[in-house]
């Protein structure tokens, strides 16, 4: 276990980002705290977090109920490994895009794919989130190509993977963005293992997989 003390300085550095909105650190606040588990990123940022909630996130993090039980823990810490600790659950995930354009990338995402901003980040704009339903897509503004020539689209890399719940919706997907004029890497297809997939190239070539069952 790290030292009591770096806990501490830690605890501090997120009670600074959060002061500072510095955006990354809410999906941290999200994912450990249970009362911020349903709210977004600006929400969180906008709501009071003092340094007792900074310190409840770092033990929350290493698998503690409390700083206090953090404390404890440390205090009581041996040689032997400790068996208590439950294992980490992940809880949310947001794929990061990268994208020459954040407001082309964001008109995109909004216009044709049914997202809605849910931030910007910087001045200018170098880094901004886009989110529709549970899905989150992190926007990274590059200045050089991040990819070697077209291996993106020689070897199908893709940048994310998105999932709905039945047949009917991944069908009803692929249809609506087939009329706003969406460019496809892949139109709607069944595969081997029985979903049916289809995955949309953004302006900046970034291939995004949408999938769902074959038939419900």
């Amino acid at each position: 276990m790290p030292n009591i003390e770096n806990l501490k300085k830690q605890a501090k550095q997120y009670l600074r980002w959060h002061r500072e909105r510095y955006y990354p650190v809410a999906a941290q606040i999200r994912a450990a705290l249970p009362r911020f588990r349903h709210i977004g990123d600006v929400q969180i940022l906008e709501s009071s977090f003092r340094l007792a909630d900074a310190q409840e996130l770092v033990a929350r993090q290493m698998g503690f109920d409390g700083w206090q039980a953090l404390k404890s823990g440390a205090d009581a810490m041996t040689d032997e490994p400790r068996q208590t600790t439950p294992d980490p659950i992940l809880s949310s995930i947001s794929a990061q895009l990268f994208v020459a354009n954040i407001k082309s990338s964001c008109d995109f995402y909004t216009n044709k794919l049914g997202f809605a901003v849910e931030f910007f980040y910087g001045d200018p704009p170098y880094y901004g989130q886009v989110i529709r339903d549970n899905v989150r897509l992190a926007l990274r503004l590059v200045f050089e190509p991040v990819f070697v020539g077209d291996v993106r689209k020689r070897e199908h890399l893709l940048s994310a993977s998105i999932t709905v719940d039945n047949a009917n919706e991944i069908k009803q997907l692929f249809l609506s963005y087939q009329a706003a004029g969406v460019s496809f890497h892949q139109a709607l297809k069944k595969e081997p293992w029985g979903a049916r997939t289809f995955i949309v190239s953004d302006p900046d070539e970034n291939l995004i997989l949408f999938a769902g069952p074959a038939a419900d």
